[in-house]
């Protein structure tokens, strides 16, 4: 249906906080503050939110696409977001990279946190970063 719900927006450690412009394909620096520490507080403590180097954050507008399609929308939204976090996923392992899938988190606390407009919903929150390879060892003997 070419609604386009979905909002990108990401944490890089020590460079800020940025919004992914789709229109121009550009990276908009909303803030030089990192937020990825109150962001994993406000995701129940999860620490690889604030440890990892890379946060990637999907957020969607509903509203682009249940004025289509009605409530059947919303279960559109959702399997977009879960198509565009399979992709992320499968990129960060191709690169030699791990990546955390996490919806575990309270969704009016990280939209404040995000200081998302209120047409914006938080869906997942992906963490990346480099395998802790001494860690793995561990696990495996």
């Amino acid at each position: 249906g070419a609604t386009y719900p979905l909002e990108i927006y990401i944490t890089l450690k020590d460079m800020g906080y940025f919004h992914y412009n789709y229109h121009k394909h550009t990276l908009e620096l909303l803030t030089k503050e990192s937020i990825a520490k109150i962001l994993a507080e406000e995701s129940w403590n999860q620490k690889f939110i604030e440890e990892s180097y890379l946060n990637i954050l999907i957020c969607a507008d509903y509203s682009r696409t249940t004025k289509r399609y009605g409530e059947r929308g919303v279960r559109y939204v959702h399997m977009e977001v879960g198509h565009c976090a399979q992709n992320v996923h499968l990129e960060a392992v191709s690169l030699g990279l791990v990546s955390v899938p996490i919806g575990a988190f309270e969704d009016r606390k990280v939209k404040k946190v995000l200081n998302l407009p209120s047409n914006i919903e938080p869906l997942y929150i992906i963490p990346i970063g480099y395998p802790n390879i001494q860690q793995a060892n561990k696990l495996e003997n």
